[in-house]
């Protein structure tokens, strides 16, 4: 089987919002880290972002950050908080042989949180990368990572992954 690495709504827009315990821009560096050690291993990149419904334009920054998403990477575009409801992610990640995800992105509590808790109902085995992700506050991030993640997989730093 293999493991894939999801990430979640790395979007300027989300991005640039007033992140704990880690900036925005941290995130995306060490998610960048992250996909090009998958993708060196020949590992699938998921890349999920977020579009609101029903709106005749997306808010501006509502694209991938610029240079995130490479040639051979999945692409995801969901309408909900989390990244299966209404998505053929489930169908993408078992074509691929998929039994692992490894979630980062943005933000924990939000997108990350919905889309892990998603995995798991599906059945996939879950691994965290704690630093690879950020928050809305500090406690919150926190929280989830040391309380909420470890009762669904296993919490993990970006430098496991090299």
């Amino acid at each position: 089987m293999t493991t894939a690495l999801v990430l979640i709504d790395l979007m300027p827009r989300i991005i640039a919002l007033e992140l704990a315990p880690h900036r925005g821009e941290d995130v995306l560096d060490r998610c960048r880290r992250l996909a090009a050690a998958f993708r060196a291993q020949g590992r699938p990149v998921v890349q999920v972002r977020v579009e609101r419904p029903g709106v005749a334009e997306q808010p501006p920054g509502s694209d991938f950050a610029e240079g995130l998403v490479e040639p051979g990477d999945v692409v995801v575009v969901k309408r909900t908080v989390g990244a299966f409801h209404g998505t053929d992610l489930h169908g993408k990640l078992r074509r691929r042989g998929v039994d692992t995800v490894v979630l980062a992105g943005l933000v924990t509590t939000m997108g990350v949180e919905s889309t892990a808790r998603a995995a798991s109902d599906h059945g996939y085995e879950l691994e965290f990368v704690a630093d690879a992700m950020s928050g809305f506050a500090a406690d919150e991030h926190e929280f989830t990572v040391e309380r909420i993640f470890p009762r669904f997989g296993t919490v993990r730093r970006a430098d496991d992954y090299r």
